[in-house]
């Protein structure tokens, strides 16, 4: 998924795969097979148990994995997964990632539990929990799980234990429920930092290469950046595809209406969105036109 798809999703541009209707950072891409990333909390797990049946059926060898936090696992939605993937033996594998807060709310309040991992003793399912900051761990781990699911049309739940340093989100405030001592005891277990560290014991990696990569990353973005935002939003009459096979009569009516209104007041519009009907924009190009020739 390259830098230009990412920047055309957050801008919801013309080439966003998701035409504008998706909030930031909520990508998918059917190329990769990659779901859309979803906000409703764990409405994809039954989705991805759903998905791993349609390939045992299919018997092609494939297999469905499915990101969570801890918070989506307190969610019916997860129970009724896993007893789906347990009953039907299908090839998925839920990874759920225990950062320890479900937004604000620690783990120790969330279940009585030790984690996620026993409730798939329940199910009679495999599960693996691992050091969720440990990257070659993770890795190992994934994969382990993936066999399982493929060669014995089994689910799998792994439990990756590991901390989210940052806020939850630019609204969230973590100093409101969590200290800064706790956060530096994690901060030293950086999974990012700690692969670094093993690159650089190994002579594979040195501060002078991190440094000529951050710089060509950071160039890069801006000026992946720099070309999402110029390009304009999906045509307007997107608004109403992809819901049924015909646009109905009602959904027609309203996006006349919608045109009609962007014609009587095109100056409460973006430039962008008044090009988006082409009658309005033949009115642009003469409005131009008249302005050039009195200039």
């Amino acid at each position: 998924f390259s830098y230009d798809e990412f920047m055309n999703q957050l801008f919801g541009n013309e080439l966003d795969y998701g035409k504008g209707r998706q909030m930031p950072i909520h990508y998918g891409s059917r190329k990769l097979h990659y779901m859309t990333i979803s906000s409703p909390l764990a409405t994809q797990i039954p989705q991805a148990t759903g998905y791993a049946y349609g390939q045992k059926l299919a018997g092609d060898g494939h297999c469905t994995i499915v990101f969570f936090g801890e918070g989506a696992a307190s969610e019916g939605d997860f129970h009724a997964a896993l007893n789906m993937a347990a009953v039907h033996e299908v090839p998925v594998i839920f990874f759920c990632r225990n950062n320890g807060y479900a937004i604000s709310t620690p783990s120790i309040e969330q279940f009585a539990a030790d984690g996620v991992a026993p409730r798939a003793f329940g199910y009679r399912m495999h599960v693996i929990r691992v050091d969720g900051n440990d990257v070659l761990a993770v890795l190992a781990a994934t994969r382990e799980a993936r066999r399982i699911a493929v060669e014995q049309n089994k689910p799998v739940l792994i439990e990756a234990m590991t901390y989210r340093l940052a806020a939850h989100s630019s609204s969230d405030d973590p100093s409101g429920y969590r200290s800064k001592k706790e956060e530096e005891a994690w901060r030293d277990k950086d999974p990012i930092q700690r692969l670094k560290h093993w690159l650089v014991a190994r002579d594979w990696w040195d501060d002078d290469e991190e440094k000529a990569l951050q710089e060509t990353l950071r160039r890069e973005v801006l000026e992946t950046m720099k070309r999402a935002e110029k390009r304009p939003p999906p045509p307007l009459d997107s608004l109403v595809t992809d819901v049924y096979a015909d646009v109905t009569p009602a959904l027609q009516r309203q996006l006349d209406r919608l045109k009609t209104h962007i014609r009587l007041y095109p100056e409460a519009y973006p430039r962008g969105a008044r090009s988006l009907d082409p009658d309005v924009k033949a009115r642009e190009a003469d409005s131009d036109a008249d302005r050039q020739g009195g200039e």
